[in-house]
């Protein structure tokens, strides 16, 4: 699946319009992020969540679990050797969506994996998304290669059994989330940007991963008090020809934590919008905590399911 020669060219010179925020300082170099994100535990954030689906803003739940660890550049996967020239560091993000529509209930799991070495490595490695309802299963997974990204996916759906094909190199929303935590008012671009919208969006609207052109701000967030935490900046995105937006608010200062978001798109000639907002926030070695007294700790988080 390519762009057009016409259409590449214009989002190539589109994107070199955007203002990219460069920082000589790799976010790794600080002493309070390599500190903060230790790989010996995980943030993990619980949000309570509305998604839009079907037409209707169904109840649900959402978590975000931010580590760091080693990455494998050839192969994409964890480190599990003592071959160290083989890896990067990554702040990874898994971020899990679950909510209801009537009688059966959706589970959205976003996995992705953005180096802190920005210069050397300036672009997010690997996305992968799998997404389960009671009709079935799709899984979709983008991969940097070829200074560009290869689309992977399977489907139950009859009409999109299976993808495979390259998409030429651009910002990744889903990435959005792993950048806000590290540099954020001197790394995110702002104003004409070249976006491949989030894969789980696109799975629930039953779109392709594809470059598209964006409005992109980074200013203040000025909204009500339905978003809570100090300093906070809202990242927004809005697409040119879908007319889908989404805004990411979070805190101005280190560690920048993402108090929610909103998502909002035209479906049957109505504005919908999804919205996640903090309800708690733990570091924990999850991966430790396993025992049933351990349950504990999804108490400290507020979650329900």
């Amino acid at each position: 699946m390519k762009i057009s020669c016409f259409v590449l060219a214009i989002l190539v010179f589109l994107q070199s319009c955007s203002k990219e925020k460069t920082d000589t300082q790799q976010p790794y170099d600080d002493i309070n992020f390599r500190t903060y994100w230790n790989p010996g535990t995980a943030e993990i954030n619980s949000y309570a969540l509305q998604e839009a689906q079907f037409g209707n803003l169904n109840n649900g739940e959402a978590i975000m679990v931010f580590s760091t660890e080693d990455f494998r550049k050839d192969k994409h996967v964890k480190l599990e050797t003592k071959d160290r020239e083989k890896a990067v560091k990554v702040l990874k993000l898994n971020f899990i969506k679950r909510f209801v529509t009537g009688i059966h209930d959706f589970s959205l799991y976003t996995s992705v994996f953005t180096p802190v070495q920005t210069q050397e490595y300036p672009s997010t490695l690997k996305v992968s998304n799998t997404n389960q309802d009671w009709s079935g299963q799709t899984f979709l997974q983008l991969n940097f290669r070829q200074n560009g990204y290869q689309v992977l996916g399977k489907s139950y759906f009859d009409e999109e059994i299976e993808d495979d094909y390259h998409i030429d190199k651009a910002l990744l929303e889903d990435e959005l989330w792993t950048r806000v935590r590290m540099n954020p008012l001197k790394q995110l671009p702002v104003g004409k940007v070249i976006l491949v919208p989030g894969l789980s969006s696109l799975r629930l609207r039953r779109e392709k991963p594809a470059p598209a052109i964006a409005d992109v701000t980074l200013q203040p967030y000025r909204g009500d008090s339905t978003f809570r935490g100090d300093s906070l900046y809202a990242y927004q995105v809005k697409y040119v020809e879908s007319k889908r937006s989404i805004s990411i608010i979070f805190e101005k200062n280190f560690p920048h934590k993402i108090a929610g978001w909103e998502e909002s798109y035209l479906a049957n000639n109505k504005v919908l919008t999804s919205r996640g907002i903090l309800k708690g926030s733990i570091q924990n070695p999850f991966w430790q905590k396993n025992m049933p007294s351990d349950t504990v700790y999804r108490k400290k988080l507020n979650l329900k399911y």
